[in-house]
């Protein structure tokens, strides 16, 4: 089946494809990695005292299984990487956990934190995903290869926005809250023509996919504090 009509299931859904399904299965091809914010994007971004921004399983095993299908289409770990404006606890736990390259806090300028994750992986951002919510994540999202808007019904006119500057290349249908990760994570490894590969070689857990979860675990994920580099 042509990628066109296998991922029309996400347009029945909700999400908005303002880049043709075929031209971003093209660039999928160049895609060696991902970056995201965090607070909007794995969770509400609800804040307070003593409280911590939270993830979904649902949504960490699509993270997991998207790295596992580049692992598999280029031979190498793809790169991960979380970058948010906030000193969040969770995102660290969640990089750590999940041994993402980098996770960067307190970036107050979104663009120069991917610069200078492009600079310490030898990366060009244009080889990147990014997954991404709200305004202070523009300049992060401009360069990158692939640009995934995750939905707030609350925000018409930013979605609007992104959309006519060309800023995004997929709308999700879902919020945040509702595994919007996990849909982005899905459409991607729909994009490779891989999924059904990458789940039967996860569920068997044969001799590619322990391959990839060892080089994983062996990555040491670097915490990056931006915090006064303003």
């Amino acid at each position: 089946m042509r990628p066109e009509a296998e991922l029309e299931v996400f347009s029945k859904l909700g999400g908005t494809f303002v880049t043709p399904i075929g031209a971003l299965a093209e660039r999928m091809r160049n895609i060696r990695g991902f970056v995201s914010d965090w607070d909007g994007v794995f969770n509400q971004g609800a804040k307070g005292e003593g409280a911590e921004s939270t993830y979904s399983e649902p949504d960490s095993m699509g993270t997991n299984l998207l790295r596992y299908a580049l692992w598999r289409a280029h031979g190498a770990l793809p790169i991960a990487a979380l970058i948010t404006g906030a000193d969040n606890p969770s995102a660290r736990m969640f990089a750590l956990r999940e041994h993402f390259h980098a996770v960067y806090f307190g970036a107050r300028n979104k663009t120069a934190a991917i610069e200078s994750l492009c600079r310490a992986q030898r990366i060009s951002s244009d080889r990147l995903v990014c997954v991404f919510d709200d305004v202070n994540d523009l300049g992060m999202a401009f360069a990158c290869g692939i640009r995934v808007f995750v939905q707030r019904s609350a925000s018409p006119l930013l979605r609007s926005y992104v959309v006519r500057q060309g800023l995004c290349d997929y709308v999700t249908a879902h919020a945040p809250e509702r595994h919007a990760v996990r849909e982005v994570c899905e459409l991607l490894l729909g994009l490779t023509g891989a999924f059904d590969a990458v789940v039967a070689s996860r569920v068997a857990w044969d001799r590619d996919y322990a391959a990839y979860f060892a080089a994983r675990q062996a990555l040491a994920t670097e915490v990056v504090d931006l915090r006064g580099n303003d």
